[in-house]
């Protein structure tokens, strides 16, 4: 049976989510077609391009991503407090660019007064829109109708462009959150398409090479930022370089024909999170279809159950079929 997305999702347990849609049969609609021969490399910079756009509305961070032939990865932060904190008029501003918004809300941005029964109505759909602008599920759906229309209409088509909805996984702590970012922005060096992360088109890390190249960060990522402090701004628990030198490492090892051996100074980021490099590889191969809706060390996954009122028995839950353990 399908679980709904409000059963797995838990703002309570962690603000960050790893999404993967896949386009229907798993057909190149994003590539080159090897049966027709036809190239539809450019609809890859429709995803990002759109994914960039809905990032600006949503109160929703784009942590990593990478757009491949047949599918896309993302890994969103959800920020919660951000949507708080925006005015009734910056809510209806971001929903308009998204939907047509009723009379009564072109009124209110207009200064024009509202009767009482109007203004309850307006409360009303305010928190609603607040509600909607911080739902991965949403995010989602503006993503993936979009281009499925755009597709469409080019080919002179109807019918699925996606295989069905998009799969979600709930990342619990640092751990999970860098071994999946890793995974997503490894996939073009998995599927062969490039030999290195900077080579890695479509791809957040190849985003992020390219801003540190000028000493900056891509202000359309959420930022890394280093280690928990006082003060802390808002971003990834990693310092950049670490990062990059992480992945740059992970990919060396995950590709099976290169031939190396570890490195004796490993990633820093590897020592602060406290993952041996044996554990690191289990977690960082095979992310996607290796663990389900909920990812994390045992303690981290227990917690969120309790919050999504789910029971455990033996350490295992009884809802195992979208639930497991990080083996950390």
């Amino acid at each position: 049976m399908t679980i709904p997305r409000k059963a797995q999702v838990s703002l309570d347990a962690t603000p960050y989510y790893h999404c993967v849609t896949r386009c229907v049969r798993r057909a190149f609609l994003c590539g080159r077609d090897m049966k027709s021969g036809i190239d539809y490399e450019y609809r890859r910079e429709w995803i990002k391009s759109r994914m960039h756009k809905l990032a600006g509305i949503f109160a929703l961070d784009i942590a990593a991503y990478a757009v491949m032939s047949n599918h896309y990865h993302i890994v969103l932060f959800i920020d919660k407090e951000a949507a708080l904190s925006w005015p009734d008029s910056e809510v209806i501003f971001r929903w308009k660019e998204l939907f047509r918004i009723p009379n009564l809300a072109q009124r209110f941005i207009q200064g024009l007064s509202l009767d009482h029964s109007e203004k309850e109505k307006l409360r009303e759909l305010l928190g609603l829109w607040r509600e909607r602008l911080t739902d991965i599920s949403w995010f989602m759906r503006c993503l993936n109708e979009s281009i499925a229309r755009q597709a469409n209409a080019e080919d002179n088509c109807t019918g699925r462009f996606w295989e069905g909805r998009f799969k979600s996984q709930a990342l619990l702590d640092e751990k999970a959150l860098a071994a999946c970012m890793a995974y997503v922005d490894l996939n073009p060096i998995r599927a062969n398409m490039a030999k290195s992360p900077e080579d890695s088109d479509h791809t957040s890390i190849q985003q992020r090479i390219c801003a540190a190249i000028s000493g900056e960060q891509p202000k359309e990522l959420l930022p890394l930022v280093g280690g928990e402090r006082l003060n802390m701004p808002k971003g990834l628990p990693f310092r950049l370089d670490h990062y990059l030198e992480l992945v740059d490492w992970s990919g060396r090892h995950l590709d099976p024909k290169k031939r190396g051996a570890i490195p004796d100074n490993t990633p820093p980021i590897l020592e602060r999170l406290g993952i041996s490099p044996k554990h690191w590889l289990y977690l960082n191969r095979n992310f996607e279809s290796r663990f389900k809706g909920l990812v994390g060390s045992a303690e981290a996954v227990r917690h969120a159950c309790s919050q999504l009122d789910k029971r455990w028995v033996h350490g295992i839950s009884d809802c195992r079929r979208y639930l497991s353990v990080t083996p950390y």
